[in-house]
Parts: C-alpha cells; sequence; structure tokens
C-alpha cells in the first residue's frame, strides 16, 4: 500500500472530523484550548463517537506527548473494586510528564463497574484531581451513581442522522473501490439505526459478501428481514391472510434464519404503518411486548409469533 494512502487511513481522527455532535465538539476544543479539563461523563447510544471525541482530544491536548499522559481502561473486562484501588490509583497519582497540565483516564463502559468499584472511584476523583482527570463513557447515564455524576461534566451524544452516516458510508465505499447501490445504504440505515460503528461494520461484512452492495446482500449478512417482507406479512394478517401470513413467518423464520428476538423487535417497528385505530395499536403494541419477553425466557418462537400475527387479525 502507497505510504500517503496507509497514513491517511489509519491516522486518528481530530475532533473537526466527528459530525453530528457540534455543541459537544465546541466545548472539547474550548477544553484544548484552555488546557482546563473538568473530570467529564461521556452518556449515549453506541457507535456516537464518544470515544472517538475523548481520544481525539487528548491527542490534540497532549501532541507528541500523549502516550506518557493518557491511559484508557475498558470497564467491562476490569471493573472490581482491586482496578480502582490499584491501576487507576497508580497512574492518577503520578504527575504528568512535558509539559502537559495533567494526565486523562479514560473509562470506557463506566455503566458496567460494580456499585463498590464506583464508590471507591468517588474518593480517588477528589483525591488526584490536580494530576489526573477522568473522562468516563457509558450507554446509560443512570447507571453511573450520583455523587459521580455531580463531580462530572456530562455530554449527551444523540444518534447521528442518516444523511451524515449515508454520506461518511459512500465515502469509504468510494475509497475502497465498492459499488454501493442505493437499496443497499437504505438498508444499512434502517438496520444501523444511528450507529456509525454498526454502520461501517455492515459495509464491510456486504462487501467481503458481493463487491455490489445491494439491500438483499446487506439483510443476508445480517441474519435479518427485508422490512418490506415483515410489512407484507403484517398486512395479510390484518387482511385475515393468514395462512400467507404465516407461511411468510415460517420462511423468515426457517429459510432466511431470521432470529424469533429479532424478528419481534422488527415487527415492533413496523406496526406504526399498519394504520390501526388507537386502541388497537395499543392493544397489539401490549401483545409485541409480552410475546417479546416470553421469547427471552425461552417460549417457542413460531409459536407466540402465529399468536401475534393471528391477534392483529382478529
Amino acid at each position: 500500500m502507497d505510504l500517503d494512502l496507509w497514513t491517511e487511513k489509519y491516522r486518528p481522527p481530530t475532533l473537526s472530523e466527528i459530525i453530528d455532535q457540534e455543541s459537544i465538539i465546541e466545548s472539547l476544543k474550548k477544553f484544548v484550548e484552555t488546557k482546563a479539563v473538568p473530570h467529564c461523563l461521556f452518556a449515549g447510544p453506541p457507535g456516537t463517537s464518544k470515544t472517538t471525541a475523548a481520544m481525539a482530544m487528548c491527542r490534540d491536548l497532549f501532541g507528541d506527548s500523549f502516550e506518557r499522559n493518557f491511559m484508557e481502561l475498558n470497564a467491562s473486562d476490569e471493573r472490581g473494586i482491586d482496578v480502582v484501588r490499584n491501576q487507576i490509583k497508580n497512574f492518577a497519582r503520578t504527575m504528568a510528564s512535558g509539559d502537559a497540565p495533567f494526565k486523562i483516564l479514560v473509562l470506557d463502559e463506566a455503566d458496567h463497574l460494580t456499585a463498590d468499584a464506583q464508590h471507591a472511584l468517588r474518593r480517588t476523583m477528589e483525591s488526584y484531581a490536580v494530576s489526573c482527570r477522568m473522562i468516563l463513557i457509558c450507554n446509560y447515564s443512570s447507571r453511573i451513581i450520583p455523587p459521580i455524576q455531580s463531580r462530572c461534566a456530562i455530554f449527551r451524544f444523540s444518534r447521528l442522522g442518516n444523511d451524515d452516516i449515508a454520506s461518511r458510508l459512500e465515502h469509504i465505499a468510494n475509497k475502497e473501490g465498492v459499488k454501493l447501490l442505493k437499496s443497499g445504504t437504505e438498508a444499512i440505515l434502517y438496520l444501523a439505526e444511528g450507529d456509525m460503528r454498526a454502520a461501517i461494520n455492515l459495509l464491510q461484512a456486504a462487501s467481503s459478501a458481493n463487491q455490489k452492495v445491494s439491500n438483499e446482500v446487506v439483510y443476508s449478512i445480517s441474519g435479518r428481514a427485508d422490512p418490506e417482507t415483515v410489512r407484507k406479512m403484517l398486512n395479510d394478517a390484518q387482511e385475515g391472510k393468514y395462512i400467507q401470513s404465516l407461511d411468510s413467518l415460517r420462511n423468515l423464520m426457517y429459510q432466511q434464519g431470521v432470529s424469533p428476538v429479532d424478528l419481534v423487535k422488527q415487527i415492533h417497528r413496523e406496526i406504526d404503518s399498519l394504520g390501526l385505530a388507537d386502541q388497537k395499536r395499543l392493544d397489539i403494541l401490549n401483545q409485541t411486548a409480552e410475546i417479546e419477553f416470553r421469547l427471552s425466557e425461552g417460549a417457542n418462537g413460531e409459536i407466540q409469533l402465529s399468536a401475534l400475527l393471528a391477534r392483529i387479525g382478529l
């Protein structure tokens, strides 16, 4: 591979390249300019640039001394109190090297920390605030104890817009020489639901299966059903064509290998397209939630989903 192309492909992203989180990025840029970073809590759905934003801010802040003043831990792997007492405390209590004002510790997936570890972390954040600032990253801020939340500046990341994800997918496809069809882009956006990481992974998997990425390829490699097929199945059930609806269900489950749990979630997304009266829609949504719970408890997928289709047709 050409050196310039390799450098462009693998260089770390900068704050300016992060999309669809403008207000947060502006705040982080001000932190870099003033070299005054508080303890931070980045919360939001997966694939919305939380970890990337933390890494980019630290690289912009530290420059050449990044490796010496930065540490990242994943709390989903190491989440006990011993990690806080040993690894985190040992890193936090030593002074920053070079001209860096402090060190930064990024604790990814912090909502997986045990309650004891979070209480121990609270004291560490206070004691070593001069030498080390912490950035906690999580999907659900409600799982972080209030004393830690009160010590942090909280930034809530939102799901990325479809236009921004589609633009990035087209850029990647052009660079990699992959033919990305419009139907393939729409299928990836439907499945990713605002998650950039999931969208890129789907594009990579689909391009490995076929050089021309279409909606059929995307749905086949994802193990999810085409929403048009799901809508037809639900419309058949609503119109009393129960046998055709049941055939579609069995085809999705046994021929295409769609998981019953994934299928009930897709049905939940498509119920609004049926144009049901409000009371009936509420009844079907309630039934869908009940069946999702039963499936998670190990109930038979075909029996439960057949019952849901029957309920729609009644």
